[in-house]
């Protein structure tokens, strides 16, 4: 079900429209950020030597894998706005 279209003639509207695409998968975003945020404190903590040196390892992968979620949000952002365009915006 999609919400009707916003009227981008008037700023309004383009305000509207800018906040539905903020919107898009955020979920995904703000779990990318968390795991980004995280991977930088296990990375951090691992180099002063209060976790062992396995722990560099698995915040690279906490890393990766939250790049990946971010990427992964802007793709369904993109998605969704060519969706919107084909629709008549």
């Amino acid at each position: 079900m999609t919400t009707p279209m916003p009227d981008l003639s008037t700023e309004e509207g383009r305000a509207e429209y800018r906040r539905e695409l903020r919107r898009v998968a955020l979920p995904y975003r703000w779990t990318g950020l968390g795991l980004i945020l995280a991977a930088a404190l296990v990375v951090v903590a691992a180099s002063r030597g209060v976790l062992p040196d396995q722990a560099v390892l698995f915040g690279y992968a906490m890393l990766a894998g939250g790049w990946a979620l971010v990427i992964f949000a802007v793709f369904l952002r993109t998605r969704h706005h060519k969706r919107r365009l084909a629709e008549g915006l």
